[in-house]
Parts: structure tokens; C-alpha cells; sequence
């Protein structure tokens, strides 16, 4: 017996093994708001007797909390495509026609052109739609613009695939505008697309019309495609409506991703899409289509039952549901925006109008024994088992995004437990 091997036979050394990490995978982590999210709450001792709930303000998911329940016409479309069993066996690559058909009617009440269920690629969720999209985009020596802050998954996915990412500003004190001058500095020939979110994550803010029409015009004129993350399409609930990207197809070609997750609260069955916004049949022209179907063709599908809901899930659901949820998310916006002026240390340079969250800058210097905001988020979830994603999460360092898609009372009991921290922690006047 060696090395503790009971069959006689000898074990290997690990250096006999013809394997190395992949280092760029394992760098990855850092830009994962799990992998954030996970040592946030390492240090956090929930309280055994009860008498202090977690208040998860960290995440975009308020699936858990009653008052987000999905609408049960959306239930019964899944209940229903089940029973069926009509949909047990592989979709094919792009989706199911029926799902996609319905989708692109869905998606074309918002537009001045139709929608043809060919312009819709189902993927599993809109993160799928992300790697997929930065998959087929990738060639040697191609760059990306990324919003900052935002959304690092994108800039995970450009640098697995080789692409490099570049960052424009959203400016604060223009309601998280894109600086268009920012863009074009950053652009060369080598650019291959830039990404928007609106509703914004992480920053709760909705585009203009007219600002859309510039960052068209500008893409336009940089012979770039335009990849708009909305995923939080309507949700919103200031003066601005949402707009979506694909309005300006016929100014530049549009990718616009998105999914049920958010508006239907149920990211947990993975049902998202790819469109596109391309009246002028410039992605077929330069083959993109034909690389997103080569690699749709050989990765991973959303369940068929899903894809097979999808149809009467759109059809069924009331506005009601949606007018309900809105208002919960206004109700919570409100509380968030009042409540965030009370507490030191802390700036809002904007209240939220779209999506569920909320940037907010930190002021280190009102507070003692605190580094930066990932020491500040990892000690609030410790001492008031509050959880906020610190801005490093989102490309924004010392600011923090707040989620404020949960329970109305869950998030004034946070924001008062997070007022508590503030004062706890207030550097001494001279």
C-alpha cells in the first residue's frame, strides 16, 4: 500500500498529471457579482434566535419576497405546456417557432417595423444571450466599448473569447447619460460593437428618445453594432418611458437581449432572447447570422416546456400584474431615495426611474476604519446582516449599488439597519 492506496497501486503525484488551470477562468471570478456577492457575505453569522432577518439588497432578484409573485397566468402557461407533453423533446437550435412568433409580435408592438420570427434566437436567459453574443462577435485582436459602471459579465465573456473591453463613462450628473465624446475617443477599426443597458443596471436610469437617437447616430458613424441589454424592458416607474434601441434599426444594426426574467420575476426559468433589430439586412450581408446559428447549433438550449409556455404566458398575462409590480417598485424606489438622504456618508446623485436598483456614492472620509466599499460592504453584512454589492462589482469603485426590488418593510428595516452602520462608524468631529 502507498500513499494510502489499498489496491496496490501506487497513486500519482499531481505533477504526473498533464493538466494546468486555465488562468484566465480563474480570474473571472472577480468580475462574477456571485463571486462578489459570496465574499460579502463570508464573514456574516445569520442570527440563530431570529430576531434579525438577512435583508438581501445586493442582488436583482426579488423572486422570494410574496409581493414579486409571478403572474399565475404565467404558471398555468407552464403548468399547461407540461401536462401537454408536447414538449419533452429537443427544441430545435434557434428555438421553438411558435415561442419566437409570439415573441417577435410581442416585441414589435414597441416598434415602427414588424418583427419576423426569424429576427428571434431564444437563449437560456439574456446571460446566455450575452455569451453568445460576444462568442460570435470575438476575432483576433477585437475590442468591445462597456458601459461604466456596469454589467461585468460582459466584460467576462469579451475577455474568455479574446476581445478586449473598453470602458466609456456614464455620466451621474447627467442622469447616467453615455458620453457620446467618451465613445468616440475610445473606438478604432478594430471595434466591433458597444453595449447599452436601459432600464440601467446599475444605475436605475432610462434613456431619452433623444439620447438613444444620438448613440444610433454615433454608432452609425463609427461602423459599429449596437448591443442594448433590456432586460428590464418597462420597468419603469419615473417621467421617462422606455424606449427600446431597436427603434433606430434602420440607423444602425441593433442586438437587443432580453427576457422574462425581470418583468415576469422568474429568472429561474431561463428563458431569454437575441434580436435583431436589422431592417437593412446588414447582419446577413457580414454573416453574423450565420455565426450566431453556427453557434447556437452546438451550445445549450432553454427547457422546451418554457419555450413552450411562451406563447400563451405573453397572450395571458394581465397588465394588471404588471401595473402591480410597478408600483411595488416605485413604492420601494420612493422609500430608498428619502431614506438614502438621511444617511451620512452616502450621496444619490439621481433618483431611479427604470429597473431595480440604485447607485450611490461613498464618502470614505465621514467614516473611521473603513477602507473601501467592498471593507464597508463586508462589515454591514457582518454587523447588521444587510447585504449591498460594492461598487468594484459593477467597474465603479467605492460607490455601492442597493437593490430596492424587495418587501417595502424588509427594505426600510435595511435602510435603517444601513443609517445604524453610518453612525456607528462616523469619524469623530475635531
Amino acid at each position: 500500500m502507498e500513499n494510502g492506496a489499498g489496491n496496490g497501486v501506487a497513486v500519482a503525484a499531481a505533477a504526473a498529471w498533464n493538466f494546468a488551470p486555465n488562468e484566465t477562468l480563474l480570474d473571472l471570478t472577480a468580475l462574477s457579482v456571485r463571486g462578489v456577492l459570496g465574499r460579502v457575505k463570508a464573514g456574516m453569522v445569520a442570527d440563530g434566535g431570529g430576531a434579525r432577518a438577512v435583508v438581501p439588497m445586493g442582488h436583482g432578484d426579488p423572486s422570494a419576497f410574496p409581493c414579486f409573485r409571478t403572474a399565475p397566468e404565467a404558471v398555468d402557461a407552464v403548468a399547461g405546456a407540461l401536462r401537454s407533453g408536447e414538449h419533452n423533446s429537443y427544441a430545435t437550435s434557434v428555438g421553438l417557432k411558435p415561442a419566437r412568433r409570439s415573441i417577435a409580435k410581442y416585441l414589435s408592438r414597441d416598434l415602427p417595423y414588424e418583427l419576423s420570427p426569424d429576427d428571434i434566437y431564444l437563449t437560456s436567459g439574456c446571460s446566455q444571450a450575452i455569451e453568445i453574443i460576444c462568442s460570435v462577435l470575438a476575432r483576433p485582436g477585437a475590442n468591445i466599448l462597456l458601459p461604466r459602471p456596469g454589467y461585468l459579465f460582459y466584460e467576462a465573456r469579451a475577455t474568455f473569447n479574446g476581445m478586449e473591453a473598453r470602458y466609456f463613462n456614464l455620466l451621474p450628473e447627467k442622469d447616467w447619460e453615455v458620453d457620446i465624446h467618451g465613445v468616440q475617443a475610445l473606438a478604432d477599426d478594430n471595434t466591433v460593437a458597444m453595449v447599452i443597458v436601459n432600464p440601467g443596471n446599475p444605475c436605475g436610469n432610462v434613456y431619452t428618445y433623444e439620447h438613444l437617437a444620438k448613440v444610433a447616430e454615433t454608432a452609425q458613424k463609427l461602423g459599429i453594432f449596437v448591443i442594448t441589454d433590456e432586460v428590464y424592458a418597462h420597468l419603469t416607474f419615473g417621467e421617462r418611458k422606455f424606449v427600446p434601441m431597436g427603434v433606430f434599426g434602420t440607423v444602425v444594426p441593433v442586438f437587443t437581449l432580453g427576457s422574462i426574467s425581470k418583468r415576469w420575476v422568474v429568472p429561474g426559468w431561463r428563458l431569454g432572447w437575441i434580436v435583431t433589430n436589422d431592417p437593412n439586412g446588414v447582419f446577413q450581408r457580414t454573416k453574423v447570422v450565420d455565426c450566431m446559428k453556427s453557434y447556437l447549433d452546438i451550445s445549450s438550449d432553454p427547457p422546451t416546456f418554457v419555450q413552450g409556455a411562451i406563447p400563451k404566458l405573453l397572450e395571458n398575462t394581465k397588465e394588471e400584474f404588471f401595473n402591480k409590480t410597478v408600483k411595488i417598485l416605485r413604492e420601494t424606489a420612493d422609500i430608498c431615495w428619502e431614506k438614502l438622504k438621511g444617511i451620512n456618508s452616502i450621496t444619490c446623485p439621481s433618483k431611479p426611474e427604470g429597473s431595480m436598483f440604485v447607485m450611490v456614492k461613498l464618502d470614505l472620509s465621514c467614516l473611521q476604519d473603513i477602507k473601501d466599499d467592498m471593507d464597508f460592504c463586508c462589515r454591514l453584512a457582518k454587523e447588521e446582516l444587510v447585504v449591498l454589492l460594492p461598487g468594484c462589482a459593477v467597474g465603479y469603485k467605492n460607490w455601492l449599488r442597493i437593490t430596492f426590488a424587495i418587501d417595502p418593510s424588509s427594505l426600510e428595516d435595511g435602510l435603517d439597519r444601513l443609517k445604524s452602520f453610518c453612525l456607528r462608524h462616523k469619524k469623530p468631529t475635531k
